[in-house]
């Protein structure tokens, strides 16, 4: 698989988008996708905790709810697997024997139908590890979900992990030194604490992984520790370790269509279905900074006006409208956040009228409470800049997750030894 060398551009605030921090070239079924144009609302989170990250504990109680919806009215019979993967999600040489317990290829066979929706839709649960396969050890996965026993047949792929959290990481978020990054950046420096843990090489054996909001394609990795200190590693940068910090994320609620809530403009019912028009967003790259509580990106189904929001909350068409001047020439504009699986696609590109001189989307989604933002891709780059529309600061509040895998000499795959997770405001 032949790997592409890409030139760098600097963003409005200054930040690099490098290729070293591209995710190594992969097809999608490494990643997080949607295969059919059928499938909607793919949620893969702790059980009983909606917001929570894809991150469970080895031989725990840990379990991880998938769910995920169907426009149809007929149930399908969907079947999923496990891969299991390197640090940089590259699929580990691994036997599926090495990895699983059980069997390692089963049935989705938890489902329900739409109640009383304008949009018919059959809702999907999975929850894992269950009596049918449970993990043997650690590391990154993927949750590979397909049709009629046909791998070859894929609907959806997620990412999660399993760590064995053996170190202890102590993560400090902070103002950047630096000038450059001083205004809009946000230094992650951290300490992995491998106190009784053998560890024969650190600087070789040790990876780690820095993400912002669960995020994946403007990760930090390759970072070697700056000190070693008895049997702490030490990662204490001015620039490499530096996230911008972008904006506190837009945010509209739709779980209930009976009343126009914060940032909705409309809520029509034409032509069998409920269409919610948002007030016109504004480019906010130059204004001051502004806090507000946001989820960090991400969203969750609720409906006001039922019992059970899985089946209950109905789709509907939300549109969405950026004033701009001018159309951006060297990149695409998009609606990015969870509501987009982080992904920049066609389904969430935002196209420019040139009579209302704005950037607009529509999109289907099912009733609840949303965060998103407005990002920028340049051509030819797979990094979706959210600081060119939204601007960024180094107040804002987010989320940073920091992986750290080791490999042992003559291993055949990376433990994930510890995984913390750190907000900015909240320490």
């Amino acid at each position: 698989m032949s790997h592409i060398l890409l030139i760098t551009f600097a963003s409005l605030n200054g930040f690099i988008i490098n290729a070293a921090n591209l995710p190594e070239t992969d097809s999608l079924i490494h990643t997080n996708h949607i295969f059919e144009k059928n499938i909607k609302t793919v949620l893969l989170h702790k059980e009983g905790w909606v917001l929570s990250y894809p991150v469970i504990e080895l031989n725990t109680d840990d379990r991880l709810l998938l769910s995920f919806d169907e426009l149809s009215t007929e149930t399908k019979d969907y079947y999923y697997t496990f891969i299991h993967c390197d640090y940089d999600w590259v699929p580990s040489s691994l036997f599926p024997s090495d990895f699983l317990d059980g069997f390692t290829e089963n049935q989705i066979s938890d489902y329900s139908l739409s109640f009383n929706t304008t949009v018919d839709y059959v809702h999907y649960t999975l929850t894992f590890p269950n009596e049918n396969v449970q993990f043997r050890i650690s590391g990154n996965y993927i949750l590979k979900v397909y049709q009629d026993y046909d791998q070859e047949n894929l609907v959806l792929t997620r990412r999660f992990a399993v760590t064995e959290n053996h170190v202890n990481i102590i993560v400090n978020s902070k103002r950047p030194m630096l000038e450059h990054f001083r205004e809009n950046g946000q230094e992650i420096d951290f300490t992995v604490n491998y106190e009784g843990y053998p560890v024969r090489d650190p600087y070789s054996e040790i990876k780690v992984v820095i993400c912002q909001n669960n995020r994946w394609d403007n990760l930090i990795k390759e970072l070697k520790p700056g000190f070693l200190r008895q049997s702490q590693l030490i990662f204490d940068y001015s620039s490499e370790n530096v996230f911008p910090g972008g904006c506190e994320y837009r945010y509209f609620d739709i779980k209930s269509l009976r009343y126009q809530s914060e940032f909705i403009e409309h809520i029509d019912f034409i032509a069998s279905n409920y269409h919610v028009g948002l007030h016109p967003g504004e480019p906010k790259p130059y204004q001051v900074y502004f806090y507000h509580n946001d989820l960090n990106g991400r969203f969750y189904i609720d409906v006001q006006e039922g019992r059970d929001s899985e089946t209950d909350a109905d789709y509907v068409y939300v549109y969405f409208t950026l004033p701009y001047e001018f159309p951006l020439t060297r990149g695409e504009v998009y609606v990015f956040g969870g509501l987009s699986d982080w992904n920049c696609t066609e389904t969430n590109r935002m196209k420019y009228n040139p009579e209302s001189g704005s950037y607009e989307l529509r999109m289907l989604l099912k009733q609840g409470f949303y965060n998103y933002e407005y990002a920028f891709v340049h051509h030819g780059l797979s990094v979706a800049d959210n600081t060119i529309i939204e601007g960024s600061h180094y107040e804002t509040e987010n989320d940073y997750i920091v992986y750290v895998y080791h490999r042992e000499a003559m291993s055949r795959y990376d433990k994930l030894i510890g995984v913390e997770i750190a907000n900015t405001l909240r320490k």
